[in-house]
């Protein structure tokens, strides 16, 4: 079976934990999955999605350091244009670096 085969069997969340710790060799990787809150939302509706629309992200990655939140979204959204383009509708992210996680 081919990667993008293997890849297609995935859940869009497995998806995007892979693209996102590839991308970011993050340290911290949290997917939560809330599309069941935006079901009835015309733009989830006009997707021809079945579900897994809206997800809320935090990542935590040496990658971010030195860059504006702006950048660090940017990312994020960068290394999942692949889901953004076949229905994935929104994300929340939390993008940190390991030394502001410490802080806390």
């Amino acid at each position: 079976m081919g990667s993008r085969a293997a890849n297609a069997m995935l859940s869009r969340a497995q998806r995007i934990k892979s693209k996102l710790q590839s991308a970011l060799e993050a340290s911290l990787l949290e997917i939560d999955d809330v599309s069941h809150r935006h079901a009835g939302h015309a733009a989830v509706r006009a997707s021809g999605s079945a579900g897994e629309t809206h997800f809320n992200v935090k990542v935590v990655s040496a990658k971010f350091d030195g860059k504006t939140l702006v950048n660090r979204h940017r990312m994020v959204y960068d290394a999942l244009t692949d889901e953004l383009q076949s229905g994935l509708h929104a994300l929340s992210i939390v993008a940190k670096t390991p030394q502001e996680i410490a802080k806390k």
